[in-house]
């Protein structure tokens, strides 16, 4: 197997966002749960993400891990790695955005690395390096309240340069709107002047195309799924490779029990809790009993078998952010954290084994705990929910067939549970 393009993504529902891209660009794409085996099954296809679980933990062990990906994905042939990283730079001013880029840039032999978090689909732009979530920059979004990377500045050449060894630049929109030979023209005087990295502004999808076109010169890229998009619609328009109608979870239908979990607490996810209430039981979890022991976990699956043979149900311990600081406060953020994790890993184990093989979860830690515990080394990309979340059939599942959806806590619209549902038939 020879991949036209490795990826790296540092979760595992940013991963779930880049695969959907890419699939809807027409690459056939797989989804991997970590640095796969040598021996893992894979399909005929045009690229891979490897999903890592690397975004709030400590730098140097998301580096290692980051490392063994690129090795694996080089090692299948692919040219050009993309570090995958949130479309909001979710990061602190220790990591770990700049510290994997600057690794995997020592690995490459690349000068200069190009960056952006852009992503004009989902209302995430870049304008003389600001980024922009919908029309507010990013230190003015919910994402100044997110409870493990609060981001308080909006210019991410100074956030960049905060965490990375290497100086960080701009190639702005003026020189975007030139084309690939301007931006060319702008690196490349760049990287003469000792620079490392340089953050790339786009607003428009045209914009990450050009960007795409030039970062398949170079070895490494770091970005968003919108990169993603500019790099296979730049494949394809090469010629690289040739686009497919590919909907590779469009299989049999699984059946079975189907449950949903919500982990996340962004303003989005909690609105769909809200509209999920009219559509299905809903359990809030009381994350304070969550925090004493597993006794809440147990009650949440008892409360759930009772359900299940009904319909679908969701369990929740999604809290507001004054909530979220409360219970921070109580028992401290990692504690409070690691604790809510375990619980819903633990449901969604008991979930499985009691016979649910369509699971909807919301949030990217979450998500990555879930998946985690289930043992799931990959899956087959298929039809989209919403914008960056698409159907995910497990592949290699000791569980036999299940279908996914796995959502980062921001995406998907007020009746997200419902539609993602009507689509795991």
């Amino acid at each position: 197997m020879e991949l036209s393009l490795g990826c790296i993504a540092d979760d595992y529902t940013g991963a779930s966002d880049l695969a959907n891209t890419l699939t809807r660009c027409g690459l056939r794409t797989v989804q991997t749960i970590g640095v796969p085996s040598d021996d893992l099954a894979l399909p005929e296809v045009d690229a891979v993400v490897v999903s890592l679980k690397s975004r709030s933990i400590e730098a140097g062990l998301a580096v290692s891990r980051s490392r063994s990906a690129e090795k694996w994905l080089r090692g299948r042939g692919a040219s050009h790695v993309l570090f995958k990283i949130c479309s909001t730079f979710d990061s602190t001013d220790a990591g770990n955005i700049g510290p994997v880029m600057d690794a995997l840039r020592a690995d490459s032999g690349d000068g200069i690395v190009l960056v952006t978090p852009a992503f004009p689909e989902t209302g995430r732009t870049v304008y003389m390096g600001n980024l922009f979530v919908g029309s507010v920059p990013l230190n003015e979004s919910p994402l100044k309240d997110h409870p493990l990377n609060p981001m308080h500045d909006s210019n991410l050449v100074r956030v960049l340069a905060r965490q990375s060894r290497a100086r960080v630049g701009l190639v702005a929109l003026a020189d975007i709107a030139r084309g690939p030979d301007a931006v060319r023209a702008h690196l490349a005087d760049h990287a003469s002047k000792g620079f490392g990295a340089a953050i790339a502004d786009a607003v428009f999808e045209r914009d990450l195309e050009t960007i795409g076109k030039v970062a398949l010169d170079h070895r490494v890229s770091v970005g968003a799924s919108g990169l993603g998009l500019g790099l296979a619609r730049a494949l394809v328009a090469s010629s690289r490779i040739k686009p497919n109608a590919a909907n590779a979870a469009s299989e049999a239908p699984v059946g079975g029990p189907a449950a949903c979990l919500a982990g996340s607490c962004s303003q989005a996810t909690l609105q769909q809790i809200a509209s999920a209430e009219a559509m299905m039981p809903v359990l809030h979890l009381d994350p304070d009993q969550v925090v004493a022991g597993r006794d809440e976990a147990r009650r949440a699956l008892a409360w759930a078998r009772e359900r299940l043979k009904d319909g679908p149900i969701l369990i929740a311990s999604s809290s507001t952010p004054d909530q979220v600081a409360a219970l921070q406060a109580r028992h401290g953020r990692d504690a409070a954290g690691h604790a809510i994790e375990q619980a819903m890993a633990d449901i969604a184990e008991g979930l499985v084994q009691s016979g649910v093989r369509r699971l909807v979860v919301a949030g990217g830690e979450t998500s990555g705990a879930v998946v985690d515990r289930l043992g799931i080394p990959g899956f087959l990309v298929g039809a989209e929910i919403a914008a960056g979340v698409p159907v995910l059939r497990a592949v290699g599942s000791k569980d036999g067939a299940m279908l996914l959806a796995l959502k980062s806590g921001n995406f998907g619209g007020p009746e997200f549970f419902s539609d993602a549902l009507a689509l795991m038939r």
